[in-house]
This record gives C-alpha cells, structure tokens and sequence, in this order.
C-alpha cells in the first residue's frame, strides 16, 4: 500500500532500459530451444542446408559460371546469409510481444518498445553469430575466404537487417486489427524473396524488363550492392544502397506512428477473438 518511489536520473533509466532490453533477448533467443547453443546451431543448419541446396541446384543445372570471377560460395553467402537476415528479422519483429500481448507485458517496466528492440537485436545477434562460425568453418576448412571490402560488405548485411526490422514494425503495428493478413502476407513476403530478392542471380545481367520486377525490393539492392562490396571485379549499376536505406527510414517511421496509435486504442481483449 505505501511505497517509496526513489527518483532515478536519465543515465540511471537509461541502463535500466538497456538491462531490460538484454533480458529480453536473450529470452527470445532462446525461444527456440532452453539451450542458447542449440539455438543458434538450429539457424545454422538452416542457413547450412541453403547453401548445400542453391550450390547443388547451381552445379547440376550448369549455372557455376553465370556468377561473378571470384569464390562461387561467397557469391551464394552473400545472398542466402543477408536474405536470411532479412526474413528471420522480418518475422521476429512482426510477432514480437505487442500492447495486447499479455505475459511480460503487464509487467511495469516492460513497454513494447523494449520488446521489439529485443526482438530486432536478438535476431542479429543470432545471424552475426552464425554468419561468423559458417565463415570462420568454411575458412578453415575449404580455402580462405577474400572479401575485398568486408565493411562495406558488413554495412549492406545491417541494412538488410535494418529493412526488415522496419517492415516487420509496420506488421507489427496493424497486427493486432488484422492479424490473418498480418500472418499470410509475412509467409508470402519471405516466399516470394526466395526468387525476388535476386540472391540467384547477377542484377548487372538482366534485361530491363526484368529488372523492374526486382528492383522495387530493398533486399534485392542490399545483396547486389553486398557483391559489389565483397568482389573487387563486380560494379553493380542496377542498384543503389540509398534506396533501401530510405525506404527502411520510411517504414521505421509509419511503423512508430502505428505502434502509437496502436497502443493508445487497442485493448487485451481482442486477443480474446483470434
């Protein structure tokens, strides 16, 4: 009944804010399974069997040659790692804990806006961990892996990551007015960037008919751009890292506005309905 409310200065809310935020990943990072460890190998052996699948699909089909002059796995790693980056984040965000969630929201300190960042910086910290493994296994084991520009290689993975944060946060914002189309567009979007995120192919070498079906995705530019970073012979022309970035600020801010307007009238019992 009586309580003593001590005031907290803003560097002290500040690493209360950051605590809550760290508990909070590491609780979605293990959502997948109690043990940290199987978790991240489970997202390994998903980006493993990627590889293993696009690599054989490309040497049975006769397709070797159509990449670019260099490492023929970096060229795949450069797609499939910042295509799974995009989709994982995309998810993670979207089904993130929102203000009808119950659980861990109704406690005090929690707000939604810790639970996205939680999911949006669990999801990296996941995909930073399994891209520097496979990369360090491959190294090790096959042949040195050369990247001629590995920041600006590192800065196109971010802004994968950063898109799909921000799209995942628009989701997340009208999900709980529309949570069936919420959960079908999220499948069909990570199903059609199996092909539309142009990780299959080189976007310097398409026509221009088909490069206006691909160049309306940020992903599509953030891996091209990605393989003009990692490969010293390859300048992409089709593609810009501007346009992403962008569009990603664009959706970063609709999302906010949504979420906001989303909190202030939603209620804990529409969950009631799904």
């Amino acid at each position: 009944m009586f309580q003593n409310a001590a005031r907290r200065t803003k560097l002290g809310s500040a690493f209360t804010i950051l605590e809550l935020i760290f508990h909070s990943i590491v609780r979605d990072v293990r959502k997948s399974h109690n043990n940290a460890f199987i978790a991240i190998g489970k997202n390994m052996m998903s980006v493993v069997i990627f590889v293993i699948v696009f690599y054989s699909m490309f040497a049975i089909m006769g397709l070797r040659g159509a990449g670019l002059r260099g490492d023929f796995m970096i060229y795949l790693m450069t797609g499939i790692f910042l295509f799974v980056t995009h989709t994982k984040t995309l998810s993670a965000v979207a089904g993130a804990e929102g203000a009808t969630s119950g659980g861990m929201m109704q406690h005090a300190p929690m707000n939604t806006i810790i639970a996205i960042s939680a999911s949006a910086l669990g999801a990296l910290y996941i995909q930073i961990l399994s891209l520097s493994l496979i990369l360090f296994i491959y190294h090790v084991t096959f042949k040195p892996v050369v990247i001629d520009d590995l920041i600006g290689t590192f800065a196109m993975f971010l802004l994968a990551w950063f898109t799909g944060g921000a799209l995942g946060l628009v989701l997340l914002s009208i999900k709980p007015w529309f949570p069936t189309f919420v959960g079908i567009f999220v499948t069909v979007y990570q199903r059609a960037n199996m092909i539309a995120s142009g990780k299959m192919f080189v976007a310097n070498t398409l026509p221009g008919y088909m490069l206006a079906m691909f160049d309306w995705n940020p992903l599509f530019h953030c891996i091209d751009q990605a393989r003009g970073y990692a490969f010293i012979n390859y300048f992409p022309r089709n593609s810009s890292w501007e346009y992403p970035l962008y569009v990603g600020l664009t959706l970063t801010m609709l999302g906010l506005m949504g979420e906001f307007y989303t909190r202030r009238h939603a209620s804990r019992s529409w969950s009631a309905r799904r």
